[in-house]
């Protein structure tokens, strides 16, 4: 059975009614707990952060932890939880990568934190998952180039700075124009939709930009497949229909196999206002990345 890495041993402490969607965590995993090997992510260590994230920024989070000001901008509260929690969706990105590598799929059912910079936590993000990973894979020696397809309805505006002159990497990012982060960064290919934009317009104008990404060739694709997109999601302002979200998911794994590249599956951002529908997109995700890569 294919394995996935999950956080959902994680406790996270929020004032009650705190709109992250903590119970999504457990929810995913145990609607895949028949179809997949689910193991708690391990924490990723304070070293291999070091290698994308600046040492002033990681010292302050292992001592001082967030001042009020900069847990505002993050939206979390700062505690302990917060911080072990991070470690561990990171760890789990590092995992599942590890697996993508030996056997073609890595999946981690948490991660896709890309609105942290190298020196600062900002949307719900302490550590850039996929920067911190990459940055890992080139410290063992690993030279290959690098996809980020990243389809959160939010633009993935950390993981644009982090690559923005790295010309192994491509950053692609479909979201939502007028949302968080009002001031973009700019990735190798941006695509800014229109609020409740649906389905169709999503998948017209998501096709010819998958084309483009993967004529970069990569050699690994990190999916930021984020299930915000979904109509009646507290942050998203888009428009998707459940069915519209698989044929997302479908042409992103179609290319991959296309491809014969090995992919890693982060989660994203997920807030619908209905809890069950933000858990059943996220498994449908999973479902789709083995049912289209034939890997089960």
């Amino acid at each position: 059975m294919r394995r996935a890495y999950s956080t959902s041993h994680c406790v996270l402490e929020l004032p009650e009614y705190h709109p992250f969607p903590k119970y999504k965590y457990g929810g995913v995993a145990e609607a895949l707990r028949d179809e997949l090997d689910i193991l708690p992510a391990p924490a990723i260590a304070w070293e291999t952060l070091a290698l994308a994230h600046t040492h002033d920024y990681l010292q302050k989070l292992r001592t001082e932890g967030l001042s009020r000001q900069e847990a505002h901008k993050v939206g979390l509260p700062w505690t302990k939880s917060l911080l072990t929690r991070a470690l561990h969706a990171a760890g789990g990105t590092l995992a599942a990568t590890q697996d993508a590598l030996q056997t073609g799929l890595g999946l981690n059912l948490a991660g896709g934190t890309h609105h942290a910079y190298p020196s600062r936590a900002e949307g719900y993000c302490l550590f850039n998952d996929v920067a911190v990973v990459i940055a890992y894979l080139r410290a063992e020696g690993w030279r290959g180039r690098v996809l980020v397809v990243d389809l959160d309805a939010h633009q993935g505006n950390g993981t644009a700075v982090f690559f923005q002159r790295d010309p192994q990497v491509f950053t692609l990012s479909v979201h939502a124009l007028r949302n968080y982060p009002l001031q973009k960064e700019q990735s190798d290919l941006d695509v800014g939709l229109d609020d409740a934009t649906g389905d169709a317009q999503y998948l017209e104008a998501l096709e010819p930009v998958l084309e483009q990404a993967f004529a970069f060739k990569p050699d690994l694709v990190f999916y930021n497949a984020g299930v915000d997109v979904l109509q009646n999601d507290r942050f998203g302002r888009l428009g998707l229909s459940l069915p519209g979200l698989a044929e997302r998911d479908r042409r992103v794994f179609a290319k991959v196999k296309q491809a014969h590249v090995p992919l890693v599956v982060v989660m994203g951002g997920g807030y619908n206002r209905d809890p069950r529908t933000t858990v059943a997109g996220h498994a449908q995700t999973y479902r789709l990345a083995l049912d289209v890569l034939g890997i089960r």
